[in-house]
């Protein structure tokens, strides 16, 4: 896992078995940084309160967040990874 800066937008990037995924990296709960949780298969953890999302579609799987982080589309180009934001 990976926090980047893309147009303003703080992102966190996500290696999955090969397979790359980005959403919002600030929890929509108090902002905790998801960049410094946990991640377990495809669920990241908030280092703060303890919020769950899957990363792979950006859904809030267990609170006190009660929304879902926003999702952005990865492109792989070479060595490049583009974040659509």
């Amino acid at each position: 896992m990976k926090s980047v800066s893309v147009n303003d937008k703080i992102v966190l990037v996500v290696n999955v078995g090969g397979k790359f995924y980005a959403i919002g990296n600030k929890c929509t709960h108090f902002g905790g940084d998801l960049s410094k949780g946990m991640l377990e298969g495809t669920i990241v953890t908030c280092p703060r309160h303890h919020s769950q999302f899957d990363v792979t579609s950006g859904k809030r799987i267990k609170g006190p967040a009660s929304k879902d982080e926003p999702v952005y589309e990865i492109k792989i180009e070479g060595q490049s990874i583009k974040i659509d934001v």
